[in-house]
């Protein structure tokens, strides 16, 4: 019984180590959906601030306690951290949406990012977001990470 319930768990463990090292599958082979409006302008007014290299617009669609969680960098929250963080930032970037919900004033974007429109994308992203008082949505955590393995 000892040597079966060894062997399962062995099995299993292989098993766990070969699908680790399966290659993800291509993020370009996920469809993309619409948005509803309030949401997709999330997405439009990022791009369009992150092409312009403007930090002010960036930083103005996150929430006052919002996070960056940017691939290999601490994360960063508030919108004065933000700002110095995004500084610098900036140039081609296009985004669109995997997956959406929003249910009452929370809501999140699944998506993935290239740099120029019909290219591979290059990363892949979450968006948690919070509608404000005002009921547009705002960024209360951006994370991101590329697609190429370290």
């Amino acid at each position: 019984m000892k040597r079966i319930i060894r062997c399962v768990v062995l099995g299993t463990g292989l098993a766990a180590v070969a699908l680790a090292q399966t290659p993800p599958p291509d993020a370009t082979q996920l469809s993309t959906v619409t948005l509803p409006p309030e949401l997709a302008r999330v997405l439009t007014d990022y791009e369009k601030a992150w092409r312009a290299h403007d930090a002010a617009a960036l930083v103005a669609l996150f929430a006052e306690d919002g996070f960056v969680l940017a691939n290999g960098a601490p994360p960063v929250r508030g919108r004065a951290a933000i700002a110095k963080a995004y500084a610098n930032a900036g140039g081609d970037l296009v985004l669109h949406a995997f997956a959406f919900a929003a249910e009452g004033p929370l809501g999140y974007v699944v998506g993935g990012f290239s740099r120029r429109e019909g290219q591979p994308d290059v990363g892949k992203f979450t968006l948690t977001l919070r509608r404000g008082g005002d009921g547009k949505w705002l960024i209360v955590s951006d994370m991101d990470n590329g697609n190429a393995r370290r």
